[in-house]
């Protein structure tokens, strides 16, 4: 499975505000490639912090592009404790919910449960077997920065699309990808920029791993 990284942030790679205000950090220009890169992919995932601070839709939505608005991708949630409410955005038909718990309803979604890290949260090798499984070949991750960092530190981002909005929010604001705990600069992960592109007022980076 091929697994790209999607963030939209500041100059200073916050994804939010320190309250955690995050819509939108980009014009709609950048928000519409993220359509584009959403309907290129058989899924696309975000932890529940993502669905409880931002109650996301995950859809294509290009009304000037109605070939692409019809490959709408597998929704799916990383959520350890069941915390997606029921009348979420997200908790329709076309969404999994990957929990550690037992499964209950929400909404109309589709609740599985997998088996958990050392954390209880949703391990990354259960994930990826249960999307496997349901024919996923191309995930895209959205969100939020826990879940960036998490496979970022498996190895398992294969590329990342980077839109960065010419603002700035500070320490305070929300990271984009969350602690990897490195002790050596050495021990980063690393990826070759591929290119840049404006999009309006914004940037669009695109970055591959390296071997």
């Amino acid at each position: 499975m091929r697994i790209t990284w999607k963030v939209a942030t500041s100059l200073d790679g916050r994804i939010g505000t320190s309250t955690g205000e995050s819509q939108w950090i980009t014009g709609p220009e950048a928000r519409a490639q993220g359509h584009r890169l959403r309907a290129a992919h058989d899924a696309v995932l975000v932890g529940v912090e993502t669905v409880l601070a931002d109650d996301p839709r995950l859809t294509v939505r290009l009304a000037a592009e109605p070939e692409l608005e019809a490959k709408q991708p597998l929704r799916v949630v990383l959520d350890s404790r069941l915390r997606t409410p029921s009348f979420a955005r997200i908790a329709t038909a076309s969404t999994l919910i990957l929990t550690t718990r037992d499964p209950m309803p929400i909404g109309e979604a589709e609740v599985a449960r997998v088996a958990g890290d050392g954390n209880n949260r949703p391990a990354l090798e259960a994930v990826l077997e249960t999307l496997v499984s349901r024919g996923v070949k191309s995930l895209m991750i959205e969100g939020g920065g826990r879940v960036a960092a998490c496979f970022v530190s498996a190895g398992l981002v294969d590329a990342i699309e980077w839109f960065r909005a010419p603002i700035l929010l500070g320490g305070d604001g929300r990271p984009g990808v969350a602690a990897l705990n490195l002790a050596r600069l050495a021990h980063a992960p690393q990826y070759r920029r591929l290119a840049v592109e404006a999009l309006g007022d914004d940037l669009w980076e695109r970055y591959e791993r390296r071997s």
